[in-house]
C-alpha cells in the first residue's frame, strides 16, 4: 500500500492545504506540526508560483506574500526535509506545470523521492498531457495524483483507471476559494470513480465548515480544505500554528462523523 493510500486506511480523512513559505518557511514548519498533531491524514503543501490559475484570492496572495519573502522551491524541499523528522503522515505537493518543468522534471521528482514526499498534484496539467510528468513521478515513487472535475463527465472513468494515491474530485467550478454553500455533483462524480477503481477520493475547493467538510466526507473519502487555512494564516501571521492546529481538530471531529 503506498503511503497516500495509509491516509483513507482508518476512515474519512481530513486533508488541509497550505502554502509554504506564508509568512515564513519557519511558521510553515511549525502548521506542517500542528496539523499533523491534531489529526491531520495527510497534508497538501503549495510550492508558491506568480501564476496560480487555479486558485481564488486568498490563495493568490499567500503565493505572492511567499514569494515576495523568498521562498524558492528549493528551499521548499529543505522545509520537507526538516519536517520529516518528526512528521509522518503523507506529505503531497500542490503547484505547477512551469515549476516542475522549470526546475527540471526529474530532478524534481527525484528531489521530492529525496525529501520524502508522497505525491504530486499539478491542477493545470490536463489527463491527456500528463505523461511526460506522470511516468518520471513513477519512475522516483511519486504518486501523480489526478483530479475531476465537475466538466470531466465521460472522461471520469478513463481519469479514474488512472489513478495513484488518491483522486482530488473539484466540487465546483471555478477556482478555490471559500464558499457559503456548495452546489455540487460530487456524489456522481465519486459514484462514478467507485465503479471503476478502488482509489480513494477527496473533495476539495470552496469547503470552509465542519458540516460541509462532514457533507463531503460522506459521499466520497475525505475532505481537502485550502482557503479557510490561508485565512487563518493571513489573519494570525507567526502566531497561526496553534490557530491552525484548532481548527484542523474541529473539521477531522467533523469528517469522523461522516
Amino acid at each position: 500500500m503506498s503511503n497516500i493510500r495509509k491516509a483513507f486506511a482508518d476512515g474519512k480523512a481530513f486533508i488541509p492545504f497550505i502554502t509554504c513559505g506564508d509568512p515564513d518557511l519557519d511558521t510553515t514548519a511549525a502548521i506542517i506540526r500542528a496539523a499533523a498533531e491534531n489529526g491531520a491524514d495527510l497534508i497538501e503543501l503549495g510550492i508558491p508560483f506568480s501564476d496560480p490559475t487555479a486558485e481564488g484570492p486568498v490563495i493568490q496572495g499567500a503565493n505572492i506574500r511567499a514569494l515576495a519573502g523568498g521562498v524558492t522551491t528549493d528551499k521548499v524541499f529543505a522545509l520537507v526535509r526538516e519536517v520529516r523528522k518528526d512528521v509522518s503522515i503523507p506529505l503531497v505537493f500542490m503547484t505547477y506545470a512551469n515549476v516542475v518543468f522549470s526546475y527540471g522534471i526529474d530532478r524534481f521528482m527525484q528531489e521530492c523521492a529525496d525529501s520524502g514526499m508522497d505525491g504530486l498534484i499539478l491542477p493545470d496539467v490536463p489527463f491527456e498531457e500528463k505523461s511526460e510528468f506522470a511516468e518520471s513521478a513513477r519512475a522516483h515513487g511519486i504518486d501523480f495524483i489526478s483530479l475531476i472535475a465537475p466538466t470531466s463527465d465521460d472522461r471520469i472513468e478513463m481519469i479514474a483507471k488512472e489513478a495513484e494515491g488518491f483522486i482530488y474530485i473539484v466540487s465546483s467550478l471555478g477556482v478555490t476559494g471559500v464558499r457559503t454553500e456548495l452546489k455540487t455533483n460530487a456524489a456522481d462524480i465519486a459514484a462514478a470513480i467507485r465503479r471503476v477503481t478502488d482509489v480513494p477520493c477527496a473533495v476539495g475547493f470552496g469547503i470552509s465548515r465542519p458540516e460541509q467538510a462532514k457533507a463531503m466526507a460522506g459521499i466520497s473519502d475525505g475532505a481537502i480544505v485550502g482557503s479557510a487555512i490561508i485565512r487563518i494564516m493571513e489573519k494570525y501571521g507567526k502566531d497561526a500554528p496553534s490557530h491552525v492546529g484548532e481548527y484542523v481538530k474541529e473539521m477531522k471531529d467533523a469528517v469522523r462523523t461522516a
